[in-house]
């Protein structure tokens, strides 16, 4: 089984992060390639950042498809481009966000998000109003770190669990979701030291996708997740115009 982790963004540090963490829950026989976006911004940060990342993240499915990969992560939290590659992909296509919110559901009866800018945070309850039941998301908190200073910051995990700790005392939350990729290596030591279930969606999401494809399950090709139908593309897209790649049959 072979797994695209698809980093939205094109920062390769990010990707080694996300890499490792999607490897770790990977199961025997399952090969996981994290690939960086050719294309688009170096974070992900606004809604004009996200919305021209979603060609880098279709070009890295494409080329998946080409190359016979059987099911993908898209690993930012705002699940950039995730219906559209959805329609493109023969196998499953599954969001950090929304394998994050679901797998926080069965943990427990509420869940708080700590992710990185305050701008962000209108995004993660959208999210949540789609992925979650009413009432589950109890709360959404930033600490105000930006995505390419992650990396940098010797008391991250220090900071995340702080702010993680003060959120669920909040919020009156049982789990936390990290709301950033980056943030993919600190679920344990967060957890660890504030003794509740810290949800890493790059890790949830692979081994969501990796369920999916054992269980013979495939995006349903019925309605609005075939194939968008070809058309003139113009511009700098206009090499997105080619025919979508035949997915044949699919469970529906």
């Amino acid at each position: 089984m072979r797994i695209r982790v698809v980093n939205p963004n094109t920062t390769a540090a990010m990707t080694a992060t996300i890499e490792a963490s999607a490897r770790a829950v990977a199961g025997p026989g399952v090969h996981v390639e994290a690939v960086t976006s050719a294309m688009g911004p170096a974070s992900i940060e606004s809604h004009y950042d996200e919305a021209l990342s979603v060609p880098g993240v279709l070009a890295a499915v494409a080329e998946g498809e080409r190359a016979g990969v059987d099911a993908y992560v898209i690993a930012c939290f705002g699940d950039p481009g995730l219906d559209a590659a959805r329609e493109l992909a023969r196998g499953p296509v599954v969001g950090i966000a929304e394998a994050a919110m679901h797998a926080a559901t069965l943990l427990g009866r509420g869940f708080t998000v700590v992710t990185t800018l305050e701008r962000t945070t209108g995004r993660a309850w959208d999210l949540a109003a789609r992925y979650a039941p009413a009432g589950a998301c109890r709360g959404v908190h930033a600490c105000e770190i930006p995505v390419l200073e992650l990396d940098r910051d010797p008391f991250l995990a220090d900071r995340v669990a702080t702010l993680a700790g003060a959120a669920l005392a909040a919020d009156g939350a049982d789990v936390v979701v990290l709301g950033c990729a980056g943030m993919a290596d600190l679920a344990r030591t967060v957890s660890a030291r504030i003794g509740v279930p810290v949800v890493d969606g790059v890790a949830a999401a692979t081994a969501l996708a990796q369920s999916l494809v054992t269980l013979g399950l495939r995006t349903s090709a019925r309605g609005e997740f075939a194939p968008p139908p070809p058309k003139p593309y113009s511009g700098a897209l206009s090499g997105f115009a080619k025919s979508p790649v035949s997915r044949g049959s699919r469970a529906m």
